[in-house]
């Protein structure tokens, strides 16, 4: 994956592959016409992500349903049933519903009570996400509309079979829906969204240390975000992987504070054929929902300049009463800006050095660079990286590369187990003039990172060190 291999962003079969997958998501999309009227455009993501999750889990569990309905009915209301369903689904989830998709077709009049029913059938993990959606309350508003059963019957009908659409393909197909539903949506997609061409080169810069590793037959690895959104780091990271080594497997980890953005993270996963239990609701910096969890890659956009006075409570009570043993022991930033408080709590979930290290991006503003003199917060977190040669490189980014500001930004790489050749030292990357003006502007973003200026920025770094661990 290195040198000249990194600049492959968009193999030929690949891009056939998200072609093809685009188109499909079209179609799917092309369902919410049904919906005019009754739904305003920026309200069809609400019907159509929830139903194209429903269908595929749908399709997932068809073969092997009547073993988990012999397996629900031998197990009762024992304890361990969980444990045996989902052993006999052979998936993280499971539905103990008589129903199927196909089977509620054959009764239009009960379509309301029974597409509950078996919504109510799925194993917790799963239903968590319809909850999140508030699938329920849109089952009743279609019901009213009497557009219920014509919306389930074109979902029912669209083949989403995992031996027809791969978990790939339908990763891709999924993130194409999102973004079709940010984009209808009011809120701005930089509230879903961290360019995908910025995660690129984030992965590339956190990959290419394990180079020759990453490249073995049937490598496993773990990846997290503490601030997953709708899982879009956490993706392409996977897609990355897979391109340059088909065999090898990312275990995909995060936390995200949103409701629906958890929703969508954790379906977009499912959707992957990963383990959704590895996906937690709540504020990172409040509680860290996988603790004692390392990893041996994380990564993070955290919210830019974003105060945390409803977290210091319990960000000071952990600074004070478990010093470096927890996550903030280094020093606390002011309270106007939180980005370090991330930075931080990442280098806690590195995988130690003595099991082989972990490696960080994380994508900030300004502030964390040049804010607050000697003896401050900031000052002392930054000497705690330097003094323990935390941080490997800092690369500026262009301007105007974001959909919610233009602010000028910076991708900090962080190891925790630096190559020979670079202990003791930070490389300086001066990435702000590669990129290109876009031909149409989103919301902020006006320039954009190309394949071609990616390659550039990972050979600048590469050319101090491509080897592996």
């Amino acid at each position: 994956m290195a040198g000249g291999a990194v600049s492959t962003m968009g193999t030929n079969g690949m891009s056939q592959q998200a072609a093809t997958q685009q188109n499909n998501a079209n179609f799917i999309w092309s369902i919410a016409d049904l919906l005019r009227g009754p739904y305003k455009p920026h309200q069809y993501g609400a019907i159509v992500l929830p139903f194209t999750i429903l269908r595929r889990l749908d399709a997932v569990l068809e073969p092997i349903k009547q073993v988990v309905l012999d397996e629900a009915t031998k197990r009762g209301e024992s304890p361990a049933a969980v444990v045996f369903l989902a052993k006999a689904s052979g998936q993280s989830f499971y539905n103990t519903s008589a129903f199927t998709l196909q089977s509620l077709m054959g009764d239009p009049a009960s379509i309301k009570a029974n597409l509950i029913d078996y919504l109510h059938g799925f194993s917790e993990n799963v239903r968590d996400i319809f909850e999140r959606f508030e699938f329920e309350k849109q089952i009743e508003k279609l019901d009213a509309e009497n557009l219920l059963y014509l919306v389930t019957q074109k979902f029912t009908a669209v083949d989403l079979h995992p031996n027809k659409v791969t978990n790939i393909e339908m990763g891709l197909m999924f993130e194409e829906l999102i973004r079709k539903f940010a984009e209808t949506s009011n809120e701005t997609a930089g509230e879903h969204f961290t360019p995908r061409e910025v995660i690129r080169l984030m992965v590339s810069l956190l990959f290419i240390a394990d180079d020759a590793a990453l490249s073995e037959k049937g490598v496993v690895r773990s990846i997290y975000d503490p601030t997953a959104g709708t899982g879009g780091m956490l993706s392409v990271a996977d897609e990355y992987l897979l391109e340059h080594n088909p065999d090898a497997r990312l275990v995909m980890y995060g936390q995200e504070i949103n409701g629906e953005s958890y929703a969508i993270c954790k379906a977009d996963l499912v959707i992957k054929g990963q383990d959704i239990n590895h996906i937690i609701i709540g504020d990172t910096l409040i509680g860290d929902g996988l603790t004692g969890e390392t990893f041996d890659y994380c990564l993070s956009n955290p919210p830019f300049g974003v105060d945390w006075n409803k977290q210091k409570p319990a960000v000071l009570k952990e600074h004070e009463q478990q010093g470096f043993n927890g996550r903030f022991g280094p020093g606390l930033p002011r309270v106007s800006d939180g980005s370090l408080l991330f930075l931080l709590h990442l280098v806690k979930k590195l995988r130690p050095k003595a099991k082989g290290g972990g490696r960080a991006g994380i994508v900030l503003n300004g502030s964390p660079l040049f804010t607050g003199g000697a003896g401050s917060g900031e000052s002392e977190i930054r000497r705690y990286l330097l003094e323990n040669d935390l941080l490997e490189a800092i690369v500026a980014l262009p301007t105007d590369m974001f959909y919610n500001t233009g602010i000028a930004t910076y991708l900090w790489i962080i190891d925790n187990d630096k190559r020979t050749e670079r202990r003791g030292t930070v490389q300086l990357i001066d990435g702000t003039g590669f990129s290109h003006k876009m031909r149409k502007s989103l919301g902020s973003k006006r320039k954009e990172l190309s394949p071609d200026d990616i390659a550039t920025i990972v050979k600048l770094y590469g050319g101090v060190c491509c080897t592996d661990r």
